[in-house]
């Protein structure tokens, strides 16, 4: 069996006309729901043995606060290819994970809507799963997923292969995180 943890980057800081997309940070609502959502993470007691990471800058400062606040981070992997990825590349970058001495446990950290239609192409829509029905509406920033898979490889890896086990918002945690709190 296989676990992949899906963690999207927490809320980021558009004030800034002149940074480029890559180099947003995040934004004081940003930094709180990193936070709340690290110490989720821990507690959910999953043990995450690698982590796979958009380089950009709001992904390390939610890694960053996250692992702060749960007070460890697991070994990240940073790949270029994670940012604005599309389900296919994600998918791609989760099967060679075999190369690389294969863990049980992996987690995903980047952006929507690659990350939401990852979600989408691994949990089939049957209506078996009223969590995969959450996602359908949004899968906000700094939403954690848990998806397992019935596989002895990543490789194995494929459409409508997993079971949505898990889903947290942040405002699910702290409700002054919801949609309707500005920054």
């Amino acid at each position: 069996m296989k676990t992949l943890g899906i963690f999207r980057h927490a809320k980021s800081d558009w004030t800034d006309a002149r940074l480029r997309d890559f180099d947003r940070p995040l934004n004081k609502r940003g930094r709180v729901g990193a936070g709340v959502m690290g110490k989720h993470i821990r507690d959910h007691g999953v043990g995450w043995k690698r982590v796979l990471a958009s380089p950009a800058v709001r992904v390390t400062q939610t890694i960053e606060i996250a692992g702060e606040a749960a007070g460890e981070t697991p070994p990240i992997t940073w790949d270029r290819r994670i940012y604005l990825a599309n389900s296919a590349t994600l998918m791609d970058v989760l099967r060679e994970q075999d190369e690389h001495g294969a863990p049980r446990t992996i987690m995903l950290v980047g952006h929507n809507p690659g990350l939401e239609d990852l979600i989408f192409d691994l949990v089939p829509d049957d209506g078996s799963n009223p969590l995969r029905d959450i996602v359908e509406d949004k899968f906000p920033t700094a939403a954690y997923a848990v998806i397992e898979f019935d596989i002895e490889n990543w490789a194995d890896l494929g459409e409508g292969c997993g079971r949505l086990v898990h889903l947290v918002r942040p405002r699910d945690l702290d409700p002054s995180l919801g949609p309707a709190l500005t920054d």
